[in-house]
């Protein structure tokens, strides 16, 4: 069997145009019936064509060890018609065939030469104007069209988001800080066999529960069905069976081989969500072309005859039929339009293979983090409450002034509403600030955190709370494969700022399991790009929570507030009835990035470095040592566990003798691991250095946690140890 499709599909076109040998219609729509004349129709056609074309060249390069990773559009091209209907700035988070629809919709701009842009891609030139290199991806700021990587599923949940952020900017009225029209409408493009991925289930459902509450949501769901997903069929009519029934989306089929068919139910489509404000679920039929990606062997899962059978129904094969019953060209004209594309688009190629490439780690990773903007002046805020207050409280107060300061934010997630959660930080934040501001969300974190990074598309700052660190677990890509990426993947230019809450960490006496009482926070720090905060107390929580909203304003960038659960409600520190561990409220100024708390005796040769409960216990211990041993201690209490201010802590404990790491997590993959390794690297003299951390083990239920944790007794004798020996 030939191996190089590309070329069958590319020589085929032109013999079977010029012999006139076409594919039968698979339905009947005409041209004509549905508005489209032979300036519109032809247009289309180009960006099917050049599309192609891009996809030929694509698989040229590849084979020449000049491009790299691409996954084919051919197939696919219907989609240009999509694109028509739309307005540019109704935002489109793009399907990886979508190629057409992206040619298509770089007509609405002049400025831009998108087949150029397209081969800088290919070729991966650092002036590649969406990523710079980083990735082939469809995208463009002018365009409204976020960058997308090829995790299945993962862009529909911030597709819904991104649709309910304009239903709540209207409600809210607010147009001064909104980045999309209040009359746009959000596409998401997707592949058939993405459907049965939870992502697109909870997306699919949570758009149907928004219909549910009889909220507005201008949403089209573009579900691009080629039967196959890989090398793995879709059964006939399984899209059609599994979704056209679901309450709350209405349901538009079109043959995505005809243009006139899918111009006509994109237009119905574009009526409904726009005028009418409701979810469409546009299914448009079509072929796959050229196998799933470049390095793809189609005849390992598939005969000849399949092969060719979908090759036959080539949609530009439809459309030069159309064209051509038509009178609106000959079939030379349609062989003579289909090289000159080709001439522009490897003229383009040569030029774009001339271009620099990404050169250095720095360059490469420059735009992990956004650049930021100017500083907010909050100066003026004296909100106080003088009456001490426990962690929790101090957060509720502290989400109360963000909330009344800054008029872009909003409070979600399980609960949040009339509960106020589960250990009531939001309390009555709904009844002060109204629904609209703070809601509650579906039972399904990837749908929370993908309407978070939805809102943020639309200028808004979500908070939204997950209700144990584990659950983060459901839907850690929104955060890592989504969130955290898009500045990366967009040279920039897309970012998604939020502050995401969880309530997190051990030391829930009698509460256990390890979804609720969770202590592993590995898999958030080995993400570029995020920050992560976890206070120790109820006076650094809520500063670092102002805090950590000024810099997603300031910075742009995806933050995780950790709030130990076990601090929510503490009263006393060393003693019982003490109350120390109360904080009067005030707005005041916020704790810098990085900063560390110095605590205890600064010139002390005996340090501790902890953060949230093991802080906690940590001054426990380093009051105990005073009292009975009169042995001064240190306390460095990190708040910032990503990024980690490492020439802070170096200087910190320049003049100690020794050095004890406290860590409430396990001992393989917390965080004590980092620190160790930056002691070891930039300390001299090298200070005595050991570990107290939790066991590798799940937190059990009742007393038995006592043996698999950190406590302040055993800080104490590690500490005794430390200076004995």
């Amino acid at each position: 069997m030939e191996l190089n499709r590309a070329k069958i599909l590319d020589e085929n076109f032109t013999k079977r145009v010029l012999a006139q040998d076409f594919p039968v219609a698979k339905s009947h729509t005409l041209a004509q019936e549905v508005g489209l004349d032979k300036t519109t129709f032809l247009e289309l056609f180009d960006s099917q064509l050049i599309s192609r074309h891009l996809d030929i060249i694509a698989r040229q390069l590849r084979e020449q060890n000049q491009g790299f990773y691409t996954i084919a559009s051919s197939g696919h091209e219907g989609n240009a018609a999509i694109a028509k209907v739309f307005n540019k700035d109704d935002m489109a988070f793009l399907h990886y065939r979508s190629g057409a629809f992206m040619v298509q919709r770089a007509k609405k701009d002049p400025t831009i030469d998108i087949i150029y842009d397209q081969l800088l891609s290919l070729v991966c030139s650092s002036e590649d104007p969406i990523s710079g290199g980083r990735h082939k991806v469809f995208g463009s700021l002018s365009l409204y069209v976020p960058p997308q990587t090829s995790t299945i599923a993962s862009h529909l949940p911030k597709a819904m988001g991104t649709a309910l952020s304009l239903t709540t900017a209207k409600a809210l009225k607010a147009k001064n800080f909104t980045k999309l029209p209040e009359d746009s409408v959000v596409l998401c493009s997707f592949g058939d066999a993405s459907i049965s991925h939870s992502t697109a289930q909870g997306a699919l459902n949570a758009s149907q529960w928004v219909m549910a509450t009889r909220r507005a949501l201008p949403l089209v769901w573009i579900c691009e069905d080629n039967a196959i997903g890989i090398s793995l069929t879709t059964p006939d009519h399984w899209i059609q069976s599994t979704i056209s029934n679901r309450e709350g989306l209405i349901y538009l089929r079109c043959d995505g081989r005809n243009l006139a068919d899918v111009y006509k139910a994109a237009k119905q489509a574009m009526m409904v969500a726009r005028k009418k404000k409701q979810v469409v679920f546009l299914h448009m039929k079509t072929v796959r072309l050229l196998g799933h990606a470049g390095s793809d062997i189609e005849s390992q899962y598939r005969t000849l005859l399949e092969i060719e059978k979908s090759e036959a129904d080539d949609p530009l094969l439809h459309s030069a039929r159309d064209i051509i019953n038509a009178t609106w060209l000959t079939p030379p004209e349609v062989v003579a339009l289909y090289e000159k594309i080709r001439s522009q688009v490897q003229e383009s190629a040569q030029r774009a293979l001339k271009r620099p490439k990404l050169s250095s780690s720095s360059e490469i990773m420059s735009c992990i983090v956004p650049l930021p903007i100017a500083p907010i002046n909050t100066a003026n805020q004296t909100s106080q409450v003088m009456q001490p207050k426990n962690m929790a409280q101090c957060l509720n107060l502290a989400l109360s002034d963000i909330l009344s300061v800054y008029p872009n934010t909003l409070v979600f997630g399980e609960d949040v509403g009339k509960k106020g959660g589960v250990y009531r930080v939001t309390a009555d934040l709904q009844k002060k600030y109204g629904q609209a501001r703070v809601f509650d969300t579906l039972i399904d974190e990837q749908t929370i955190l993908g309407t978070a990074i939805g809102f943020a598309h639309n200028g808004f700052i979500p908070i939204p709370e997950i209700q144990f660190l584990a659950y983060v677990h459901n839907a850690i890509d929104q955060i890592r494969g989504e969130g955290a990426t898009l500045s990366f993947f967009s040279k920039g230019q897309f970012f998604n700022p939020m502050v995401i809450r969880i309530p997190a960490l051990a030391y829930q006496k009698g509460f256990g399991g390890h979804f609720h009482n969770d202590n592993a926070i590995a898999f958030l720090r080995e993400i570029p790009g995020i920050v992560i905060v976890c206070p120790s107390s109820a006076k650094d929580a809520q500063s670092l929570l102002h805090r950590c909203v000024q810099i997603a304003i300031e910075t742009r960038r995806v933050v995780v507030f950790l709030e130990p659960i076990a601090l929510y409600m503490v009263k006393d520190l060393y003693q019982a009835g003490d109350n120390l561990a109360l904080s009067a409220y005030t707005w005041q100024t916020p704790i810098p990035m990085g900063e560390l708390g110095i605590e205890g005796e600064p010139e002390s040769e005996v340090a501790i470095i902890s953060y949230g409960n093991g802080m906690y216990l940590s001054r426990q211990a380093a009051y105990k040592l005073q009292q009975q041993f009169q042995i001064s201690i240190k306390l460095i209490d990190l708040r910032w566990l990503a990024p980690l201010n490492v020439p802070g802590l170096i200087a910190a404990i320049k003049r100690c003798k020794q050095v004890l790491i406290v860590d409430e997590c396990r001992r393989t993959g917390s965080i004590s691991e980092a620190l160790l390794s930056h002691i070891l690297e930039n300390c001299f003299p090298l200070p005595k250095t050991q570990r107290l951390t939790g066991e590798d083990c799940f937190i059990p239920l009742g007393k038995a946690w006592e043996y698999i944790l950190p406590s302040c007794d055993k800080i104490i004798d590690a500490i005794l140890k430390l200076i004995k020996n």
